[in-house]
């Protein structure tokens, strides 16, 4: 939900009133409005389409960060936003991008208001007709499409000739729209792949790989698969990284986790599969460079910093689901092996995302969990449900007001010189808030 009221943030509220459903997952209705618009979608160049359930985003930012590194001007087309709407387009620039800019967003949707000319239309449909008609009046070398939701029927999905298609972890989420189980889930993001294009595939489970593989000979595009085709893992801590074209040995991350060797290692794949041309020495500086909010994002100054204990420790991370606590715990882990803290979770949810698989993987690790609404969603769960959640996991917790409120109690409960491990965690759009909140706005 949008934080900063923008006139672009009142053309898109109206035009969001064209579809009785905030999210419809179809083509049929973009297909027209695109070949209205001229068809931007097919004026991009090279498109690398990334689809998953987790890790899309940090392995969308890995590409970006290596492929600016080689000098390459790159678009970014993400979801959702943290802040404000303009973050979901980034424009790509000699040097790098930037977010789109208030002035063009607003003459992008009027056009798009003007043709679409009152016909049904989605939220995600919008801004991805807006992405498409901005990418291609502001021509780049390369585009990045990050999938909103599923992929078959997903708005990105109207591209037809990607350079190179990518699915990262798969894992339960959404399962109003996918159901739980594996191999259905897996048909629907496998749904990005296109007749004859490459696709990487990060490591999945046996049932995941299986659908992959099926949905991939159909349609004669060969497959690079994790863990098979390529390797990447930490080794002295370093990345090391092994497909059929060599080895690389290269620095770590700079995003914290195990998780993210896998996902660089996806972006990594990605690029060697590629017509494009990204040196070893541009992909070490995009490990090092790489920035994503609100993942496993330390903040080390802000007003909420401020707020808590004295050299608290604090982590923002958006992650939601069960497979994303799992990675999220593993990481959290991995710091208190280096420096043992008492963590304490803040944390809000949606109502549509599985509490309890979240928490989970945090028991015997987290002291407490502190939960808090999420401002300006109706579908924020409630903060009692969500303590009495978080008990089931295993981990005491109770209710509180907001994040303020829940630094004030852990400030309260821990004795003078004992600095905690703060995790604030459970949903982007909570992770969107603390950003506002602390000052530390995307760039």
């Amino acid at each position: 939900m949008d934080r900063i009221m923008d006139r672009s943030t009142v053309i898109l509220e109206r035009l969001f009133q064209l579809h009785p459903k905030e999210i419809d997952l179809s083509l049929d209705r973009l297909k027209p409005l695109m070949a209205k618009l001229g068809a931007p979608e097919t004026k991009l160049g090279p498109v690398l389409h990334i689809a998953g359930t987790n890790g899309k985003g940090s392995t969308t930012a890995f590409l970006r960060a290596m492929l600016e590194a080689a000098g390459l001007s790159v678009h970014v087309y993400t979801s959702p936003h943290l802040v404000r709407f303009h973050e979901r387009i980034r424009l790509g620039k000699p040097g790098g991008g930037r977010f789109v800019d208030e002035a063009e967003l607003v003459d992008t949707l009027l056009e798009i208001e003007k043709v679409n000319d009152g016909a049904p239309i989605t939220h995600f449909e919008i801004t991805t007709a807006a992405a498409f008609k901005l990418f291609a009046d502001h021509p780049a070398d390369v585009t990045l499409l990050e999938v909103g939701l599923g992929g078959r029927y997903d708005a990105t999905n109207i591209i037809d000739h990607p350079d190179v298609a990518v699915i990262t972890p798969i894992s339960v989420d959404h399962e109003k729209f996918f159901g739980s189980a594996l191999d259905g889930i897996a048909h629907e993001k496998s749904g990005i792949i296109k007749r004859g294009r490459p696709v990487v595939v990060a490591p999945q489970p046996g049932i995941v790989l299986d659908v992959i593989e099926r949905d991939a000979a159909r349609l004669r595009a060969p497959t690079f698969i994790g863990n098979r085709d390529w390797v990447a893992h930490a080794e002295r801590g370093r990345l090391v990284y092994q497909d059929e074209d060599g080895l690389l040995d290269l620095p770590p991350p700079r995003l914290p986790g195990r998780h993210q060797f896998v996902n660089a290692g996806a972006a990594i794949a990605a690029l060697r599969k590629s017509s494009l041309d990204v040196p070893t020495a541009a992909i070490e500086a995009g490990l090092q460079n790489v920035e994503w909010p609100a993942r496993m994002q330390r903040l080390t100054s802000g007003k909420l910093v401020d707020q808590a204990p004295a050299e608290s420790e604090i982590w923002l991370d958006g992650g939601h689901n069960p497979g994303a606590g799992v990675v999220i715990a593993e990481a959290i882990a991995d710091l208190e092996e280096r420096v043992s803290r008492p963590l304490y979770l803040i944390a809000g949810m949606l109502v549509t995302k599985d509490p309890v698989g979240f928490f989970r993987p945090f028991a015997g690790l987290a002291r407490h969990v502190y939960t808090v609404p999420i401002e300006g969603s109706a579908a924020g769960r409630d903060p009692l449900e969500l303590a009495a959640a978080a008990e089931a996991a295993g981990i005491t917790a109770e209710a509180t007001s907001g994040v303020e409120a829940a630094l004030a109690a852990i400030k309260k409960l821990l004795p003078p010189g004992i600095a905690p491990r703060i995790l604030i965690c459970g949903s982007l759009y909570l992770g969107g808030t603390v950003l506002a909140a602390n000052g530390t706005l995307p760039k």
